[in-house]
C-alpha cells in the first residue's frame, strides 16, 4: 500500500464526506493504493456514523473510535501502529487542510529520501490576533529551543516514511512535536514544504487558548526529557550533589569556627544553633540528599517501567485485530 492517510477528529459530523470524497479522487488520480483511517476522539454528534456509512461503499476506510477524548496524540498513536501504508499522511478533518496537497507531499518525501515533510500554512484564515500571532511566538520559541529551522510545528499535514511513525512515541499534547520527537530518536532528515490553508468550513475549532500556554510547557518537558529523559541523575545527581557539598562545607566551617574561637582565643562564642547558616547549611544537605535519591529513584524507572498505553478504544472499523492496542 502507498499511503495510509491518518485523520484524528471530534464532532466533524458535516466535514467527513466531502473530505473523503476529495482524498479519494486525488489517490485514484495519481494511482495510489491507500487507505483512511478515521479517528474518532470522544465525538458527542454522529461523526462514527457517517464513518461506518462511508465505510459500507469504501473499503479503503478503516476506523477506530475511543471511549472519550483523550487527545490528538493519543488518536495518532492509535492509527500508527494499524496503519500500513509505505506513507503516512496525516491531516486535520475540518476541510482547512488540502487533500489536494498529498501527491506532492508523497514525491518530496521520496524526492528527498525525507523522513518527515512537514507542512508550513501559507496565508493562515484564522483570527490574527487569537491564533496566528500566538502561532507565530510560539513557532519561534521553538525553532530556538530545538534546534529545527521549521515556520508551523504545529501544521496538521504533514508525511511520515512508515518506521518513523512506528517509532514515535506520543505522550499528553506531544503531537505539536513531532519533527522535534523524530529527530531526538535520529530522523534528522526532515524538510518543511509550504501548502495551502483555508478557513473552516463547518464546526469550530476544539482548541482553546490553553493549548498555547500548554505548548510552551510541553516544549520545556521534551527539552527536559531529551538531555537528561534517560540519564536523571546526571541532572539531580549533579544538582543534589553540589547542595550537599555546599552544606556540608558550611557546616565544618561554622564547627572551626566554633572551636577556634572556644579552644584558641579562649571566648565564650555564641551557639553554632544561634548562627542562622547553620540552619542554611542544613537545609542545603537535606535537599541536596533527596535530589541525589530523585535522580537515583529516576534511574530505576527509566530502566524498568514500561510505556503504558494512554487510550481505551471502544470499536474498531475494517481493522485486523483489536490485539495491537493492549
Amino acid at each position: 500500500m502507498h499511503i495510509s492517510v491518518v485523520i484524528p477528529l471530534l464532532n466533524e459530523q458535516d466535514s467527513l464526506e466531502e473530505l473523503f470524497q476529495r482524498i479519494k479522487s486525488v489517490c485514484l488520480e495519481n494511482e495510489f493504493k491507500f487507505e483512511v483511517i478515521f479517528i474518532d476522539d470522544g465525538s458527542s454528534d454522529n461523526s462514527w456514523k457517517v464513518i461506518e456509512f462511508l465505510s459500507e461503499v469504501n473499503p479503503e476506510i478503516k476506523g477506530i473510535r475511543f471511549r472519550k477524548n483523550y487527545g490528538k496524540s493519543q488518536a495518532l498513536m492509535a492509527a500508527f501502529k494499524q496503519a500500513q501504508g509505505e506513507v503516512f499522511i496525516t491531516m486535520d478533518a475540518d476541510l482547512q487542510d488540502f487533500p489536494e496537497e498529498i501527491p506532492e507531499l508523497y514525491g518530496e518525501l521520496k524526492t528527498k529520501n525525507a523522513d518527515i515533510i512537514s507542512g508550513w500554512k501559507q496565508n493562515r484564515q484564522d483570527p490574527k490576533l487569537t491564533k496566528n500571532l500566538p502561532s507565530k511566538i510560539f513557532n519561534s520559541v521553538a525553532r530556538k529551543v530545538s534546534g529545527l529551522e521549521l515556520h508551523d510545528f504545529n501544521c496538521g499535514l504533514k508525511a511520515y516514511r512508515n518506521e518513523v511513525a512506528k517509532e514515535l512515541e506520543l505522550h499528553g499534547d506531544m503531537h505539536r512535536y513531532i519533527p522535534v520527537l523524530a529527530k531526538n530518536l535520529g530522523f534528522g532528515r526532515i524538510y518543511e514544504k509550504r501548502v495551502r490553508h483555508q478557513a473552516r468550513k463547518y464546526g469550530k475549532s476544539k482548541f482553546g487558548k490553553r493549548r498555547f500556554v500548554n505548548g510552551f510547557l510541553d516544549l520545556i518537558t521534551l527539552s527536559f526529557l531529551n538531555k537528561f529523559g534517560t540519564k536523571p541523575m546526571h541532572l539531580f545527581g549533579a544538582i543534589g550533589t553540589l547542595m550537599f557539598i555546599i552544606g556540608f562545607l558550611a557546616a565544618v566551617y561554622l564547627g572551626l569556627d566554633k572551636l577556634f574561637k572556644v579552644y584558641i582565643l579562649e571566648k565564650n562564642a555564641r551557639l553554632i544553633t544561634d548562627n542562622p547558616f547553620f540552619y542554611i547549611s542544613l537545609v542545603a544537605m537535606v535537599l541536596g540528599t533527596q535530589l541525589f535519591l530523585a535522580g537515583f529513584l529516576g534511574e530505576i524507572l527509566v530502566r524498568f517501567t514500561k510505556n503504558k498505553q494512554e487510550f481505551e478504544i471502544r470499536e474498531t472499523l475494517n481493522l485486523n485485530s483489536k490485539k495491537q492496542f493492549s
